[in-house]
């Protein structure tokens, strides 16, 4: 059925996959300036930053084209999806994810490892920037583990930019009392928002862009309404009802999606409602 509708469609591909994938990226006024926001704090090594936003809200695509946008030449990357570790265990992952050998060390000769690799960077240009996803899961134990790696420094540079990735939930982690420090050393924070509801006519038409489409399939304006009503402007709730609409679309034979075929939709998506 999947391939039918891409093929029924003219797609090239699957437009509303709720994977990260930062060719789909649809740059809303907030992502640009979430985008931005990143890329200045890392360029301007200002330690720490912070971006939050609710679940599906885009944060993690915009990392991803982050990562992109970082030259590989000037800067070596991490990203630590799942940090539900103890503190051994997230030190370990780091340097792993930054390519280190650390099997069988403890965390003091774990850490060692990573502040040379770090110094052996400085000699090479390069800058090092940890980013770690879903950084609301991290306990205070944990939390504070990260901010003793921002200690780790020349005279004059910090040698690693670290981003914290989460829900707004993480914003309130920050705020406790025994988190001050960490807190006062993150001076660029940015707190992502839904899409507008003129924003989400304008990202369904940009992945159908992006998937090959050539005028089919079309959103009407009430079924745009719809969407939106449903979604409240979150991409990825916006992804899964906009797939679905072109299965039902796609089974009425109709390149057209009105406001019963985003009902239909619903309906697939929360089983037997009153829509």
């Amino acid at each position: 059925m999947f391939s039918v509708y891409l093929e029924y469609y003219g797609l090239k591909e699957p437009p509303f996959n709720i994977t990260p994938n930062p060719r789909f990226l649809f740059y809303s006024a907030k992502h640009r300036e979430a985008f931005n926001h990143l890329l200045y704090g890392i360029r301007e090594r200002k330690g720490f930053v912070q971006l939050t936003g609710e679940v599906g809200a885009g944060k993690t695509t915009i990392c991803r084209a982050l990562l992109e946008e970082l030259d590989p030449k000037k800067y070596s990357t991490a990203l630590i999806l799942n940090p539900v570790l103890d503190a051994d265990g997230l030190m370990k992952a780091i340097a792993m994810e930054f390519g280190l050998e650390v099997k069988g060390k403890d965390r003091l000769e774990t850490v060692a490892a990573f502040n040379e690799f770090l110094l052996n960077q400085v000699e090479l240009a390069r800058d090092c920037v940890l980013i770690i996803d879903e950084a609301q899961d991290l306990t205070n134990e944990l939390l504070e583990q990260v901010r003793l790696l921002s200690n780790l420094e020349t005279d004059d540079r910090k040698l690693l930019q670290i981003v914290l990735m989460g829900q707004p939930e993480l914003r309130t982690r920050l705020n406790d009392y025994s988190l001050r420090q960490l807190r006062q050393r993150i001076t660029v924070r940015y707190h992502l928002v839904p899409l507008k509801y003129a924003e989400v006519g304008e990202y369904i038409r940009h992945r159908l862009h992006v998937s090959g489409a050539n005028g089919s399939p079309r959103f009407t304006t009430p079924a745009l309404w719809r969407v939106y009503s449903y979604s409240k402007g979150i991409p990825r709730l916006v992804n899964a009802l906009a797939d679905k609409c072109l299965l039902a679309g796609y089974v009425k034979q109709s390149g057209q999606i009105d406001y019963g075929t985003v009902g239909r939709a619903i309906r697939e998506l929360e089983g037997n409602i009153n829509v």
